[in-house]
């Protein structure tokens, strides 16, 4: 019967979710539905959901988790204060003058710019509204422009300081605290945010790396489809005080927010709290900062932030109801069976993760895959820091994936007269990096663990 009912939990939230029904609402509100139904039958002890509150109420109250607002706030006020338009312009003249100078600058100002706000979604429309117009009048390739501000803005995923990884280590964190507890291991040492942000840099520059040189290739094999921009004797002039001027304020962002982490001075909530104060400080020297863009951006972080909460509830609901019907293990048993033992039940989820990227957002993903498949698959030996990086890029990947990448259809939304085909084309190179990259993290794991065991030594 409890086989049952976890059939029936899963069902009914997948009904759900791909019926259009608020994300947060349907978790919980299966899940409450399934373990009174649970109960009605005898299988649910409902005294066990009494621990629930207290649940929740330390998810709310987790430090670590205050970093996401801020983290978003230090985003959205970055996006409205055209920092990173005038970044892209002042790139694109200092690279401009050679093939795929263009293409080159928005790759660099993506990267920045997922240092700075770590919102995938912000990102690629910000990326979308300043690059494609200056790639149109350069005369790039159409599909190439795409490609560029698509994978570049997914870049926000994997770069801390990133949402993504400050979710995927807290739902991690708990996973990993399942499975020691299960397995009688108590060494004191847990994951945290910070370690997956020193573990992220590494896979981050390499995908940087890998992008500039497949941009390289196509300037040098495709010269019409990336011509150098034209620049008149006044703007060479002032060039390099434009650069200066413009990479200071959010590379100097960025050093304050990840050095601090990585140094060890501040935690990832205190150095969320330095990037916003930070941002709205640059944002207001800049001078193109009002009154009425810090209440857009202040109102923007907020509903975000109140989405991830909102999902975040919903999905501890529902892996308490998980776990107490013995879904856990249930998975394990899975995975046991699963050819290849700890390498095959990680594909395997890994595999679940991509295709579940087609049909919903990432932060739906991390809340309702983590807490069931995390514990049984730690228990099987995968290191769950590796992991999380590995999370993080099949998540990114899935995200830029035709012909249902979510960044694809934010590029197309806000640049008129852009075919959905044209895009689909683009993207595609990227794609195939990625999972190179993915690849390349498999064979050398020490690429992602390097660093985060050199800052704790």
């Amino acid at each position: 019967m409890a086989e049952l009912l976890v059939f029936i939990l899963f069902a009914g939230a997948v009904l759900g979710l791909m019926s259009g029904f608020p994300v947060a609402l349907t978790l919980g509100g299966v899940s409450v539905l399934v373990a009174l139904l649970g109960a009605t039958l005898g299988e649910v002890d409902m005294a066990l959901m009494g621990a629930l509150p207290g649940r929740l109420v330390s998810i709310m109250t987790n430090e670590t988790m205050l970093a996401v607002p801020l983290f978003v706030f230090m985003g959205t006020v970055l996006e409205r204060s055209k920092l990173a338009e005038e970044l892209l312009i002042t790139m694109g003249q200092l690279f401009g003058g050679r093939r795929g100078g263009l293409g080159f600058a928005v790759l660099f100002v993506g990267a920045m710019l997922a240092a700075s706000t770590g919102i995938v979604g912000a990102t690629v429309v910000a990326m979308g509204l300043i690059s494609i117009p200056a790639m149109r009048r350069a005369k790039y390739k159409e599909s190439l422009s795409c490609g560029l501000v698509c994978a570049s803005g997914t870049l926000a995923q994997l770069i801390p300081p990133s949402t993504v990884l400050i979710l995927l280590g807290v739902m991690l964190q708990d996973a990993n605290t399942q499975a020691k507890l299960r397995m009688g291991i108590f060494d004191g040492n847990p994951l945290t945010v910070t370690d997956l942000f020193a573990a992220a840099i590494v896979p981050g520059f390499l995908l940087v790396s890998l992008y500039t040189a497949w941009m390289l290739f196509v300037a040098l094999k495709n010269r019409e489809n990336c011509p150098p921009l034209e620049m008149s004797d006044e703007d060479r002039k002032s060039l390099m005080r434009n650069v200066i001027f413009a990479m200071f304020p959010p590379l100097l962002l960025i050093a304050l927010v990840l050095g601090s982490i990585l140094s060890g001075i501040a935690t990832a909530t205190e150095s969320a709290a330095l990037g916003g104060v930070g941002a709205l400080a640059l944002a207001l020297c800049g001078g193109k900062f009002n009154k009425r863009k810090l209440g857009e951006a202040a109102r923007s972080a907020m509903l975000i932030s109140v989405m991830i909460y909102t999902m975040l509830i919903g999905a501890t609901i529902l892996s308490a109801v998980f776990r107490i019907l013995g879904g856990e293990e249930m998975v394990a048993s899975l995975l046991e069976v699963v050819p290849g033992g700890a390498l095959g039940a990680t594909l395997f989820v890994l595999g679940m993760m991509f295709i579940l990227g087609f049909l919903l957002d990432t932060f739906e993903i991390i809340f309702i895959v983590i807490p069931i498949f995390g514990p049984p698959l730690l228990m099987l030996g995968v290191d769950p820091l590796w992991f999380g990086i590995a999370a993080a890029l099949v998540l990114q990947t899935s995200y830029l994936t035709p012909p249902f990448g979510f960044a694809i259809f934010y590029l197309q939304g806000v640049v008129d007269n852009l075919k959905l085909t044209t895009v689909y084309r683009g993207v595609v190179p990227f794609v195939a990096i990625q999972l190179f990259a993915g690849v390349l993290i498999w064979l050398w794991p020490g690429m992602v663990m390097w660093l985060p065991k050199l800052l704790n030594s």
